[in-house]
């Protein structure tokens, strides 16, 4: 880490999003792009139809394949080194990998290296691989976590009744468990179509028609060696591109990915509510201070964070979403710089969920403090009352409830006064008269059944 680092993500927050380096840095595009080039050429080499150049070795295949296994951080320099004399990145992928061949074995297929390719054949596999990686073994088992956590506390929670709020009002109770689940439901949607998502890729040429490549070699079923090769790297082939693969896959991954940040984002509010409400305490940690003034202060400071970074992965990823599906004519270079964004956006809703999960680990529900809130909310059950005097065809009982309850205070005496009051059959009045705030809570519990995967 540097002290001097431009953003938080590999200063401040370094030690969290270091992960991400692995897939979303310039040396993971150095790295990726060495295993696209390597990987075409072992490709040409096993395919008898390219008659000019020869099959490899198991020791010359496993030579290429370690010169990426092996890339460290001094390769990278010494790639930078050699872009800064080509001023084009893939061109120095190129002479490196000549530079790495000449003197060995493999100096007689030099010429191979990024045979019929164009730069944008090297990097969007590469790119769509440093997506679906990255998002595979990082951020997704930080989404994961966060609702499995939230999970478990819904089920714990089922039973604990709580007051509800609409338009911050008490409205008709719940359970804190029930509450949790729906967001854990709201994700598990998104991580289904997450987990879903195909990573596309072209292998095409310089336009998309495979001009090169056929004019070279005119034999060749170009069309099927595109498609095995571009699924060979774990991706799915798109047949008709210009000379950019057209970026609609990563709008849709990053439309999913924004949904389920949303949905964390109302969830840090919530529990931030919660907190507020007393309905959550947070643990404490020895020695962190809370105010630098008011030495009482246990601040949800973690939520805070998860919603500011929430924002900022928001609006990378719905800017990137919009304005990568589009290029003038066969390309221009706008997505270039556009695409070396990737890291950051992915990188601030990774941060988020980290930041949401430790928020939430600090909390331990206020039973007593739940409980007292809801014990003296008798009004909640002017909804209960009202319902079975309509089944009974009682007149406009909505608004007898409304004239007692609607702004006004009243306790159980007063509720159960009215009961009396009512004309109903004996066994709907007594469960009427038996019924609490903490009891008026519909299916609540058994709704949690619907997060099970």
């Amino acid at each position: 880490m540097s002290i001097k680092s431009l953003t938080p993500l590999d200063g401040r927050y370094e030690s969290i999003t270091k992960p991400l380096g692995d897939f979303f840095s310039e040396w993971a595009l150095m790295k990726y792009r060495t295993h696209v080039e390597i990987e075409w050429l072992i490709a040409m080499a096993t395919n008898p139809s390219f008659n000019e150049i020869r099959t490899f070795t198991s020791a010359e295949i496993q030579f290429l394949r370690n010169v990426v296994s092996n890339f460290d951080e001094e390769v990278a320099v010494k790639i930078k080194s050699i872009e800064k004399i080509t001023n084009h990145d893939v061109k120095a992928i190129e002479y490196f990998l000549r530079e790495t061949l000449t003197g060995t074995s493999l100096e007689d297929v030099l010429e191979f290296i990024h045979f019929s390719c164009t730069s944008e054949d090297i990097n969007n596999l590469s790119y769509a691989l440093m997506l679906k990686n990255g998002i595979h073994d990082v951020w997704l088992p930080a989404a994961e976590k966060l609702v499995t956590e939230v999970a478990d506390k819904a089920e714990t929670l089922k039973e604990v009744s709580m007051l509800a709020h609409t338009h911050g009002q008490a409205a008709s109770p719940t359970t804190m468990g029930k509450e949790l689940a729906v967001f854990v439901y709201r994700w598990n949607r998104q991580l289904k179509q997450i987990r879903a998502l195909e990573y596309l890729g072209k292998f095409n040429g310089a336009v998309g028609n495979f001009n090169a490549h056929q004019i070279a070699y005119p034999e060749i079923a170009w069309e099927n060696v595109a498609k095995t090769f571009v699924e060979g790297l774990g991706l799915v082939y798109n047949p008709l591109t210009t000379q950019i693969e057209s970026h609609d896959y990563v709008a849709e991954c990053f439309h999913a990915i924004n949904r389920f940040n949303n949905i964390v984002l109302d969830f840090d509010r919530d529990m931030w509510l919660y907190i507020s409400l007393g309905y959550f305490k947070q643990k404490t940690v020895s020695g962190e201070v809370g105010s630098s003034t008011m030495p009482h202060k246990v601040n949800p400071i973690d939520f805070e964070n998860s919603e500011a970074n929430l924002g900022l992965s928001n609006a990378l990823l719905d800017h990137l979403a919009n304005k990568l599906p589009i290029s003038r004519l066969q390309r221009d270079l706008s997505d270039s710089s556009a695409q070396r964004n990737i890291g950051s956006a992915i990188g601030y809703s990774h941060l988020a969920l980290v930041y949401a999960l430790k928020g939430f680990g600090k909390t331990l529900v206020n039973n007593q403090a739940i409980a007292n809130h809801l014990t003296g909310a008798w009004e909640v059950l002017s909804e209960a009352v009202q319902t079975v005097m309509r089944k009974y065809g009682h007149s406009n009982p909505y608004d007898k409830l409304k004239e007692i309850t609607r702004g006004k205070a009243i306790d159980e005496a007063g509720t159960k006064a009215f009961i009396e009051s009512v004309d109903l059959p004996e066994a709907d009045k007594a469960r009427l008269l038996a019924l609490t705030p903490q009891e008026y809570i519909g299916l609540a519990p058994q709704l949690v059944k619907h997060i099970q995967k």
